[in-house]
């Protein structure tokens, strides 16, 4: 086992995984720049470096200056976290080129599954299905109108690398083609560095439904179940839940061929397959090397710390269990609480005057809040999860609107009025929810 592990994140996510490593004795370093020196997960690390001034470029993002906080503190191994460098296939080898160990797959598959088009070619040859689309990335108006003639109107043109809603275009009729590809291309180039794009098949209303896999380094993969994310503004989850709400039959085809598929990668570590379900038929769209900030839905049901396993997988040890020994109970639901206005979204950085998080029988809450804390303008706008779980979905959405009249976030305004919102209204109450809800939603409430 590891000596002493690098956090290479802040904020929830770093505490998450340093909570993990000290249950486990494994003392951490912490990473952070210059604003958040008073940080939560800076105060509570055995160690922390600061690895630059504010801006994530030039600290969070600086590789360079992150191999040699490790270095000069004798980490073994470095855990990514969520976002930043964790699925920068160079940073994966930058660290493995350095005899550290990085916590997460290997560079190649962070590489492969990391550019869209990549992923979709790797993902046929798996035998998963895809959305019916080009082959590959298009270089031309004239080759995008072509497939678009071949599997018709609607369509969406997305960046092949990055995610999270850039670089991605609904195109409904032909007439608007050519400024959706160009905004798309323009929009990738400036938020991932290359402009490639493709083409794919507009679902009209479908559930946004992700697996949980773990492989090991010695063949053994399993899946941890699966989550629904459905309801998405901009394409960005603001809440996610297991199980996920689609027929049972669906599900086990879903979660059987995302098995095979990962044990024919040879995939290593933690990762997700995320797909679009619509009328019986699901399409994979893509795949996340890395831990995922909905992880800890699937910890609730099935009491499985990720985390920990995947620190025990770059340790190379075994998984503990066989698919037919994990166990999924009760439903979990997570709600992203951001530091944004509930209702024009903008970002709320500030001084958070007064906290008081939720308690009670199975209420959770990952965040790196407290009070006298500023939240820096510099950053992803989540300050906080809360999670909650029930025997039922039912139990679990009232004791989620329970949990929500408990959150007291005072200085700053965030999502949770938002949330409990969504928790009264009728749709979600009967999980009639997808990934068009909260638009049609927001849109409606700002109509009365």
């Amino acid at each position: 086992m590891f000596k002493k592990i690098l956090i290479a994140n802040r904020g929830e996510i770093a505490l998450r995984i340093l909570r993990t490593c000290r249950e486990m004795g494994i003392p951490t370093v912490c990473i952070h720049s210059t604003i958040d020196s008073d940080a939560m997960h800076v105060r509570l690390a055995d160690e922390s470096v600061c690895v630059g001034p504010a801006s994530s470029k030039d600290s969070y993002l600086n590789a360079q200056a992150i191999l040699s906080a490790a270095e000069i503190t004798g980490a073994d191994a470095v855990h990514p976290g969520i976002g930043f460098l964790s699925e920068n296939a160079e940073f994966a080898a930058m660290i493995e080129d350095h005899d550290l160990t990085f916590i997460g797959p290997c560079a190649e598959h962070i590489r492969v599954m990391g550019d869209k088009v990549e992923a979709k070619k790797t993902a046929k040859a798996l035998g998963l299905p895809l959305v019916p689309g080009s082959d590959g990335a298009v270089s031309s108006l004239e080759e995008a109108e072509a497939v678009c003639a071949e599997i018709g109107y609607p369509v969406l043109i997305k960046a092949a690398a990055g995610g999270g809603g850039k670089g991605m275009q609904k195109v409904m009729c032909r007439q608007d083609l050519k400024e959706a590809l160009d905004l798309a291309q323009s929009e990738a180039k400036a938020n991932f560095g290359q402009g490639g794009v493709y083409v794919e098949k507009l679902l009209m209303d479908p559930q946004h439904i992700e697996v949980q896999i773990l492989g090991d380094h010695w063949g053994n993969v399993v899946v941890l179940g699966d989550r629904d994310c459905s309801l998405q503004r901009r394409h960005q989850k603001i809440w996610e839940e297991g199980p996920s709400l689609i027929p049972t039959l669906v599900r086990e085809d879903m979660q059987a061929l995302c098995q095979q598929a990962v044990q024919k990668l040879g995939y290593r570590n933690a990762g997700t397959l995320e797909f679009l379900y619509e009328d019986g038929n699901f399409y994979f769209i893509e795949m996340n090397t890395r831990l995922q900030v909905e992880h800890t839905v699937t910890e609730m049901i099935t009491g499985i710390d990720i985390v920990k396993q995947q620190i025990i997988i770059a340790a190379q040890e075994r998984l503990p269990w066989t698919q037919k020994e994990i166990r999924i109970q009760g439903h979990a639901i997570e709600c992203r609480i951001n530091a944004e206005h509930p209702e024009t979204f903008l970002p709320q950085p500030g001084l958070v005057e007064a906290y008081t998080p939720p308690g009670g029988l199975h209420v959770r809450v990952d965040s790196a809040l407290y009070q006298g804390y500023r939240v820096p303008a510099h950053y992803d706008s989540l300050v906080a999860k809360l999670i909650v779980y029930g025997d039922t979905r039912d139990e679990c959405l009232a004791r989620l609107a329970q949990a929500l009249r408990e959150y007291a976030i005072m200085g700053i305004s965030t999502l949770v009025p938002l949330h409990m919102r969504l928790c009264q209204a009728l749709p979600v109450k009967e999980g009639r929810i997808t990934t068009g809800f909260l638009e049609e939603f927001l849109q409606s409430s700002s109509a009365v």
